[in-house]
């Protein structure tokens, strides 16, 4: 396999052409002179002579040239993706079996390939890097060792694949958001800050965990919204805000009321893998613009995972600081949203005006 750490020269474009390099789909497309073609590299399509090939970033730019797709390309993209998801699939599982997260160059070497490469191929198809897949399965395995009754903190730090105390304490509050104590106690312990407000959009109540904004809930009743933050944290310590927490919720009502200014504030996003790789990708919909939930599949790299990326949107906590309102429907249509149709209306008609 050719371990070119990238494809930025047409000598190694031109080589991975030759190879049929699977792992090179998605870096660049070839076109054919002499037939008005382009296709990805991995591609059974009889090889061109080289004088007759141009090469571009994307397949986009291959197009703007006036170049068209190759009828063998949707088998092609078939058959390239099953052998990348086989390869990253193969990562995960030698990063899940490792008792300490692997180093990079050795999750490469594995794999037959170089660190840059099999970094980029990793990211694009799961939406993490390998570090924070890593640190996603771990958070998920200490979970599941807490909860397990008949262990010590001790033996879940040490299940969890911490090989020391020291960094697991370090690394603790970012995994759990609480003590591990504490997340052990089903959040007992944790201090958890909240206001309701009111915004044009009804009431708004906001919270704050050790580690950020927690949550940004809407509805019509507030206290429907307290009982619901009370639900998410049963047995933490809900505690109204003060003044300086009230800044904060100025901060998110200025958001609501024009979505396109951004929030500059700490978020505790905290979800399965596949969750926080949909939530990562909504935040990239640019203010104004829509994706459908197709589109967000294939940007994560499981365009087979439609509904899920539905179920993940719905699982939302955080209104509109994580945009789940700007996913629609393949035909345009709103589709379904956690505070209401109407308000998901609204929010995209500020965006577009703004």
């Amino acid at each position: 396999m050719n371990t070119i750490a990238a494809y930025d020269t047409d000598d190694a474009r031109w080589a991975a052409v030759q190879q049929r390099e699977a792992a090179a789909d998605g870096h660049f497309v070839y076109a054919v002179r002499t037939t008005g073609v382009y296709a990805q590299p991995s591609s059974a399509a009889r090889l061109p002579r080289r004088e007759n090939v141009a090469f571009f970033d994307s397949a986009q730019a291959a197009e703007a040239a006036g170049y068209r797709p190759s009828r063998r390309a949707q088998g092609d993209r078939t058959r390239a993706a099953a052998e990348r998801a086989a390869l990253v699939a193969r990562a995960c599982r030698l990063i899940e079996a490792s008792e300490t997260p692997p180093p990079l160059d050795a999750l490469a070497a594995d794999l037959g390939m170089s660190p840059f490469h099999f970094h980029r191929l990793f990211k694009a198809e799961t939406g993490l890097t390998p570090k924070a897949y890593g640190s996603a399965f771990r958070a998920r395995r200490l979970r599941a060792e807490l909860s397990a009754p008949e262990a010590s903190i001790t033996d879940a730090i040490y299940g969890a694949g911490f090989n020391a105390n020291s960094r697991f304490y370090e690394a603790s509050d970012q995994l759990l958001g609480m003590r591990a104590r504490d997340y052990r106690a089903g959040g007992a312990g944790a201090d958890i800050r909240f206001a309701v407000g009111q915004c044009s959009l009804g009431a708004i109540l906001v919270a704050q965990s050790q580690r950020g904004i927690c949550a940004i809930l809407l509805g019509d009743d507030p206290d429907t919204l307290v009982r619901e933050l009370q639900d998410q944290f049963p047995r933490a310590r809900l505690i109204g805000g003060d003044a300086a927490f009230e800044q904060w919720v100025a901060q998110v009502v200025g958001l609501i009321e024009a979505p396109a200014i951004g929030l500059q504030l700490p978020l505790d996003v905290q979800g399965t893998a596949f969750q926080e790789r949909v939530w990562r990708a909504l935040r990239e919909i640019p203010p104004g613009a829509t994706a459908s939930y197709t589109e967000i599949a294939e940007r994560i790299g499981s365009p087979r995972s439609v509904r899920a990326v539905a179920q993940a949107c719905g699982a939302n906590r955080l209104a509109v600081a994580i945009p789940c309102h700007r996913v629609v429907r393949r035909d345009g249509d709103l589709a379904g949203y956690r505070w209401g149709v109407e308000r998901k209306r609204e929010l995209l008609r500020r965006e577009a005006q703004a």
